[in-house]
């Protein structure tokens, strides 16, 4: 019994990360936006997350180590950050790091990318086809998700060669699949069934002569 509730207390913990991360970020967002620095938020959190982070490991390793007092991280962030960022992410990262959650940098840099572009009418928009989307195919796209949701859309498109061909798209919580995968999945799901419900109206025939 106890496996069973490990994914469930996993999700929670998730949601609850992200809900706190939401928070940070929109403070954030706010106080940039006050200070006309919201791009410049942008790019250091994206050059924090995904180059620092990603070039040197240990350093993340270092900011979100509990065995680190808030003293030392803090003469580090100074240090390190202060003649490279902007004002208002500098004395952000002092903020997290007095309340030690440093360790929300990821989720917070994902919800602050997202709120940013719900306040500029953007949304983001995953696509998956089995070959590279050609120019004129992504243009029709963007078009008929612009007259559709009334938002500028943001295409993360990824190449996936197991859908054989078709077309998957991810807005939110919406999906639509026209992959050829999912039709042959599909079709089979339905031989199946259809073969099975003939072999049971067999055996009921049968068992109706005998």
């Amino acid at each position: 019994m106890a496996d069973n509730h490990e994914p469930d207390f996993q999700t929670q913990a998730d949601v609850g990360t992200q809900r706190v991360a939401k928070v940070y970020a929109e403070a954030l967002l706010n106080a940039a936006e006050k200070r006309n620095q919201v791009e410049d938020v942008l790019e250091d959190l994206q050059g924090l997350v995904e180059g620092v982070f990603r070039a040197n490991p240990l350093i993340e390793s270092f900011l979100t180590s509990a065995a680190v007092g808030r003293h030392r991280k803090a003469a580090i962030l100074q240090q390190t950050f202060d003649p490279r960022v902007s004002e208002t992410f500098s004395s952000f990262l002092q903020i997290l790091n007095e309340h030690e959650r440093l360790e929300l940098l990821r989720p917070i840099w994902v919800a602050y990318r997202s709120l940013h572009d719900q306040r500029a009418g953007r949304i983001e928009v995953r696509v998956r086809t089995a070959v590279p989307l050609p120019p004129d195919q992504r243009e029709r796209l963007l078009q008929q998700i612009r007259d559709t949701l009334r938002r500028e859309p943001k295409i993360e498109a990824r190449v996936d060669p197991e859908l054989l061909g078709g077309i998957v798209i991810q807005v939110e919580d919406w999906l639509f699949d026209a992959s050829v995968k999912t039709h042959l999945e599909d079709l089979r799901s339905e031989i199946i069934e259809k073969g099975s419900h003939e072999i049971q109206s067999g055996r009921n025939r049968f068992s109706t002569a005998v």
